[in-house]
């Protein structure tokens, strides 16, 4: 390796993962990449400040007997790679040594090769399989019956006691509700929807939305804001007639053969209607990315993978591009005033910008004040009892931020981070979503 260690100025490239290579599973390979990476993260430490996994990381080196990486212990190895969560910041903003430098590291993939080794091995808990399976959990919690009784165990004390000695969720960590109605089901009309939306600057002006897990069980209210500012904006909305998970719950876990199976039930569905002339998205970043950058890393050669990543946008990118094509209803009824507003770490590597605070600010007297930093949420990251307080501690910088405002409002496009936020702040304050503060503006809602 050479002793130059200088970053690349030019812009970051990704490499595929080849998973389904034999090298790819190879344990010596593995270790032997592991120790490379763990070797020149070691020398560089710039990611210090984003995530544990880098603390936990230079803490094993720095108390090893070496105080080099071959002192590190076999389960310290495994501490660092439980403690990512894949939020791929440290490839996207920090790390000098990406592709297309020669050292080519690309650190959250080199961890997601690691689990998926764990997963294969069977190393992955029951606890965290059943937080991984998303839409088997809420298809379960969505039955009327069950669905009070699972809300009734996660809002009283001793239920959420059960739940952390049953299955190891923090008894203060945040936790959704489940509704028995979910989006889909309210909106079930919408799957045959064939109206013509009006093209303009690169988009179709008529969309499908992917409503998530998240966004059709637990607050579908999210799915309900972005359709009725779509609407109000002239753009006809859709759902796709079949929808599973996205998959990114098991991806974060390695279990790349799940995400295969999810892949093959939502993406010819998605490429289908992009074909037919509809634009794509989804009101959770982290699904938003799972389409447009890990399935097509994951099957490059797929070209229904590509055609849906080609069409899928930011629920507020798609605004933006709308307004600059002039087609974008700016007849605001009332201001926002001040919004403190986390930007939440999927949102930030898919390298478009800030749409949301672009939007927001076309509301008269609105000012959207960007926090650039973790809430350490990570889906299921911040519920689980070992890392419930490493969470609190990543997030409290922006917990720190919004305390200190004197905003009238705080949002993050993750309602999931935004819920973080919220459990630390002292005054109970919770938070708005973005969609939601402009279906307000638009005076479509209290």
């Amino acid at each position: 390796m050479s002793d130059k260690r200088e970053g690349s100025l030019e812009a970051p490239t990704r490499h595929p993962v080849d998973w389904k290579s034999p090298d790819f599973w190879d344990e010596g390979k593995l270790k032997a990449e592991l120790e490379r990476v763990y070797d020149i993260c070691h020398g560089c430490r710039r990611c210090f400040s984003l995530c544990n996994a880098f603390p936990t990381l230079f803490d094993a080196i720095d108390e090893s007997d070496t105080g080099e990486v071959d002192g590190m212990s076999p389960e310290a190895y495994w501490e660092v790679v439980d403690h990512c969560y894949l939020c791929d910041m440290c490839y996207m903003s920090k790390c000098p040594y990406v592709p297309p430098h020669p050292w080519e590291v690309d650190f959250p993939h080199l961890m997601l090769r690691a689990k998926a080794q764990k997963f294969r091995d069977g190393g992955v808990s029951r606890r965290d399989k059943i937080l991984g399976a998303t839409d088997t959990v809420g298809q379960l919690a969505g039955i009327p019956v069950v669905a009070q009784a699972v809300n009734a165990v996660n809002g009283s004390k001793a239920g959420r006691v059960m739940l952390e000695k049953t299955l190891g969720v923090h008894r203060d960590a945040p936790v959704p509700k489940y509704h028995s109605r979910p989006l889909r089901k309210r909106e079930k009309s919408r799957t045959t929807d064939e109206r013509e939306g009006v093209p303009a600057d690169g988009t179709q002006g008529r969309v499908v939305l992917f409503t998530t897990c998240y966004g059709n069980r637990n607050e579908p209210e999210l799915c309900e804001d972005l359709i009725a500012v779509y609407e109000h904006n002239e753009i006809p909305v859709r759902l796709s007639q079949l929808e599973k998970c996205c998959g990114m719950p098991r991806l974060e876990q390695g279990d790349l053969e799940a995400v295969e199976r999810l892949k093959e039930v939502n993406v010819p569905q998605l490429a289908q209607l992009a074909e037919a002339g509809w634009d794509l998205t989804a009101p959770i970043p982290s699904c938003v990315l799972m389409f447009r950058q890990e399935l097509p890393l994951l099957f490059p050669d797929d070209q229904q993978v590509r055609r849906v990543a080609e069409a899928f946008f930011d629920p507020f990118e798609y605004l933006m591009l709308r307004h600059r094509a002039g087609r974008l209803n700016t007849n605001f009824s009332r201001s926002l005033g001040e919004i403190d507003w986390h930007v939440a770490c999927h949102l930030r590597v898919q390298n478009i910008g800030m749409k949301t605070r672009d939007v927001l600010q076309l509301v008269p007297d609105t000012t959207v004040r960007p926090i650039e930093r973790c809430s350490g949420h990570d889906g299921t990251y911040a519920v689980k009892k070992e890392y419930f307080e490493t969470a609190k501690k990543i997030c409290r910088p922006v917990v720190r931020q919004v305390a200190k405002s004197e905003a009238q409002w705080f949002a993050s496009d993750c309602p999931m981070a935004g819920h973080q936020i919220g459990a630390g702040l002292e005054t109970g304050e919770t938070p708005t979503h973005p969609m939601r503060l402009l279906r307000m503006a638009y005076g479509l809602a209290e």
